[in-house]
């Protein structure tokens, strides 16, 4: 294992079926503002909402409330919160969603004490760190996939710019304070969103193991994560209320990117950067956008990983290399991989997400590239990559 690092996570994560009981314990300990923040009401229709009311009135909380949050939080979004949160003095955030609501609240977070009026050339393009208060975030989880829930990363979409950026802010402040992880929490998710929770886990564990070549611990750990994930969402998907592998689900998301196991390791993200290019022109599903660009890209990098690829096939996909070169080991891991994929029900081109022809250029400028990988992508290879997605 090569590499010096430091590793602190304070976020203080509350797992199970009675985990909403720590709710009103852990908010004595801030102020009596408090911005509730969720997305398109699908909380109300399934009673969390009402629990958690419930106890910010027990708590003798001031609440007020900011909705609406979407798939894919803009930055015009941000700024209306700010507004929200700045007319009420908030005191603390409390999101109640998936990874855009908490992303966002995260967003909120370093924006509302911020006397400037370029919050997005500030955090998602200069890429700055807060000089100004941080109000609190704290989080009850009621979909999977991101891991923001113990994490300071936040992703905001910009669409006059098309453009989706996540800034992984490096205050310990932006970390959520506490966590809300009841599996239960999950069940009413529509399957959609589900398979596409799943597949963004799966993106984060590879987007971190296809990095590196040295003995590293944390491959090891992510093998086990993606085997176990396997396992577990082929079981979701015939029963979405089996309680065993939605908090697998669950708990592999929060360790998937809650900078673990990461440690050691350079990382790639640039399926991130192929699928949130897509999202800025699509707005569609991030999971579903990672899962349309990945094969593509997995088959282009391929050669210059070959001996990782080798490994994830045997390892993860329990690939027999007997008789079989290297690359062709290898090519059956992806095949695998593609499999298991369809069978979930993921997306596998862009087309199907909304994109058009005539979006490629744009998808293909807006694609950052990134250096941790086993290839440094040109535009040429982007465009290629993208071309093979439609």
């Amino acid at each position: 294992m090569l590499g010096d690092f430091t590793y602190y996570n304070p976020t203080k994560l509350f797992f199970g079926k009675d985990a909403l009981d720590n709710l009103g314990p852990e908010l004595r300990k801030y102020g009596k503002n408090i911005l509730l923040v969720y997305g398109g009401g699908s909380i109300k229709r399934n009673g969390i909402y009402d629990k958690v009311i419930n106890i910010l009135k027990k708590e003798g909380k001031n609440v007020f409330e900011d909705s609406g949050v979407m798939p894919n939080p803009t930055i015009e979004k941000v700024i209306e919160g700010v507004k929200i949160a700045r007319d009420n003095k908030v005191d603390f955030i409390l999101a109640i969603g998936g990874g855009s609501v908490i992303d966002y609240s995260k967003a909120l977070s370093v924006s509302i004490h911020y006397e400037g009026n370029d919050i997005w050339e500030k955090y998602y393009e200069r890429f700055e760190e807060p000089t100004c208060k941080i109000v609190p975030v704290g989080s009850v989880l009621t979909m999977v996939g991101t891991g923001s829930e113990m994490n300071c990363g936040s992703v905001i979409t910009n669409f006059s710019k098309k453009l989706k950026i996540g800034h992984v802010f490096q205050n310990e402040e932006v970390f959520p304070k506490f966590a809300i992880l009841n599996p239960e929490f999950t069940y009413t998710v529509p399957k959609y969103q589900m398979v596409s929770g799943i597949y963004d886990i799966m993106s984060h564990i590879l987007e971190q193991y296809f990095s590196g070549t040295d003995d590293n611990t944390s491959d090891y750990i992510m093998e086990g994560l993606m085997r176990s994930l396997i396992h577990s969402s082929l079981v979701a998907i015939e029963n979405n209320k089996d309680y065993e592998a939605r908090s697998n689900i669950m708990w592999i998301a929060t360790w998937a990117l809650n900078t673990f196991i990461a440690k050691g390791k350079t990382t790639d993200w640039e399926v991130h950067m192929l699928g949130q290019a897509v999202a800025a022109y699509t707005n569609a599903t991030h999971g579903m956008t990672l899962a349309a660009v990945s094969m593509p890209y997995y088959h282009h990098i391929l050669p210059y990983g070959l001996e990782k690829f080798k490994r994830f096939a045997i390892n993860v996909w329990n690939v027999d290399p007997t008789d079989k070169s290297d690359k062709e080991i290898a090519l059956e891991g992806l095949d695998r991989m593609k499999e298991w994929m369809i069978k979930i029900g993921l997306v596998m081109n862009i087309t199907d997400l909304g994109a058009t022809k005539d979006m490629l250029e744009g998808i293909v400028n807006s694609t950052l590239v990134m250096a941790g990988g086993y290839k440094v992508l040109t535009k040429d290879e982007i465009r290629e990559i993208i071309k093979e997605s439609y």
